[in-house]
């Protein structure tokens, strides 16, 4: 029978913990009072009756527990795991601990002098979990202490379950007190101090108390809703009710009904009572559109009057409602390119985009990496019940040196697969063999070098290519180096967009996020 297991804190941290009465003879009398230095016994009395006292605590517990010399030899075996091994605890002092424990590891212990924690073994046929701990003595290495905390991984799978049932719950009430209105992140809770990452933050605070609707651009993965939420929570609104609606993932044949919602039957299947769209639920506080770009044609121009009157008409009412919503778009859609296709109205472009937000990506903002995975792979240890594993250094330059098209959330899923891949240190072989790859850097240099070239029978931009690079670090004299052959590409195109992409061998919708990111769509027509 199991001891049982009771809750309680220590150094302001919950811990589980066993208790049992300890049980056990004395010198042949029973322990019935402590053991007190002002006793009559002498002080060799006191101290046999001590060791007595600290060996039947040891045979009192269910871990089994085994204590070694700096040579392997076992000083000290307790009654429980003698008992499973089938041996007298007194017969195997001495002895190496190998001939007694069949695949201990308790040497390696001796030779590194670091613990093993959490460790399954072999023993007589049951799959046990293990830890194993030098003993230093005046920074001498003097012996290991192992230990058998579940005797097989069902016991362990039964702990296990219940600590993540707990976290689970109390996660869910924590949310559900913190974010009662839908806002989960505030800006403290977006990892990165790289310069971008500061002036982006900076920004965020200047706007976030305003009602002025807001912009997030930037590339899928780099966390713009992670900004929308911090937006609300630190406006006015922060009270209010904090509404996500993804375009892209409404059909277009109910995204009017989602939006401004609708009226008892008003189609076939109407829910009895009609049912209120977004932005009546969003009523005094905001609404969030993300992946607005993705938006039909004939739904932004209901958008765009609802921005502009302030009132919704729900799908099969006779009557508007007022509204005072504050709302938030986010894209990684080139709007400008968009608009100038006809794929997105230039009216609702404007009336969005009055406050814009560019959320870089992860390779521009390379020194928040490090950060950024010991906080994923912190995550990863709270879920499953694990220590966090140690990022080794060169795992980390690994994963610097990758591109990171997918962002942030790329990131994600490496540290999860290298997470379960890798043990207590991830090294470079537990990441997926493209992360890092030492082809990666020239790779990503030449597909570059062939976005940036034009045409030979270009000259002008071919002129533009052997101007001098500017001084400075190799990010910002490709980015001047880019800036120039862009210009001189619309030079010669005498302004045309569609010509210049066309010469710089590059996509339309590429020019214009070159084109945003320079400054430059201000200044060409």
């Amino acid at each position: 029978m199991m001891a049982p297991t009771m809750t309680g804190h220590a150094k302001g941290e919950s811990v589980m913990a066993q208790q049992m009465p300890v049980s056990g003879a004395v010198g042949g009398e029973k322990m019935a009072a402590p053991l007190r230095n002002d006793s009559p016994a002498t002080s060799i009395h006191v101290e046999r009756a001590r060791r007595e006292l600290l060996r039947a605590a040891m045979d009192a517990v269910e871990e089994w527990v085994v204590v070694v010399d700096a040579q392997g030899g076992i000083q000290f075996l307790n009654a429980p795991y003698a008992e499973f091994l089938g041996v007298e605890a007194s017969e195997v002092l001495g002895r190496d601990v190998s001939e007694v424990i069949e695949n201990t590891r308790m040497h390696e212990v001796l030779e590194s002098g670091r613990a093993e924690l959490a460790q399954l073994q072999l023993i007589r046929g049951h799959h046990m979990i293990a830890h194993r701990y030098p003993i230093f003595r005046d920074g001498e290495l003097i012996g290991a202490i192992g230990s058998v905390l579940y005797h097989d991984t069902w016991e362990w799978r039964q702990v296990n379950a219940q600590v993540q049932a707990l976290e689970a719950e109390v996660d869910y009430y924590r949310q559900a007190l913190e974010t009662p209105n839908g806002a989960r992140w505030q800006l403290s809770d977006i990892i990165g101090d790289s310069p971008a990452m500061r002036e982006l933050a900076s920004k965020v605070r200047k706007i976030a108390p305003g009602g002025a609707s807001v912009l997030i651009r930037g590339e899928s993965g780099t966390g713009k809703e992670l900004y929308a939420h911090a937006l609300h929570r630190s406006s006015a609104r922060a009270k209010g009710p904090f509404i996500k609606l993804n375009c892209a993932a409404i059909p277009e044949a109910l995204l009017e009904a989602e939006l401004f919602g609708y009226e008892e039957g008003a189609f076939t299947g109407a829910r009895r009572g009609g049912k209120p769209g977004k932005f009546q639920l969003a009523d005094g506080g905001t609404l969030f559109l993300d992946e607005v770009g993705d938006m039909p044609l004939a739904m932004q121009a209901k958008l765009l009057r609802v921005l502009q009157d302030r009132e919704v008409e729900a799908v099969g009412a006779t009557r508007l409602v007022t509204v005072d919503v504050r709302v938030i778009a986010a894209t990684h859609r080139p709007l400008e390119a968009l608009v100038e296709s006809g794929e997105f109205r230039e009216d609702l472009f404007y009336r969005i985009n009055v406050v814009p937000l560019q959320v870089p990506p992860l390779r521009e903002r390379r020194d928040d990496l490090p950060t950024l995975a010991t906080h994923l792979l912190s995550r990863l240890a709270r879920r499953s019940g694990r220590r966090p594993p140690i990022l080794s250094e060169t795992a980390l330059e690994r994963l610097c040196a990758h591109h990171w098209p997918g962002n942030v959330r790329e990131l994600e899923n490496v540290l999860e697969a290298a997470f379960y891949l890798g043990g207590s240190h991830i090294q470079p072989t537990d990441l997926p063999d493209a992360i890092g790859a030492r082809h990666d850097d020239a790779r990503h240099a030449d597909a570059r070098r062939t976005e940036l070239s034009t045409p030979p029978s270009d000259s002008d931009v071919l002129a533009a290519s052997d101007t001098p690079v500017a001084t400075g670090s190799l990010r910002e004299a490709m980015a001047q180096t880019e800036r120039r052959l862009i210009e001189a590409a619309l030079s010669a195109a005498n302004g045309n967009r569609t010509r210049a992409a066309r010469q710089l061998g590059i996509a339309k919708s590429s020019l214009y996020e070159k084109l945003n990111r320079h400054g430059l769509l201000a200044e060409t027509p």
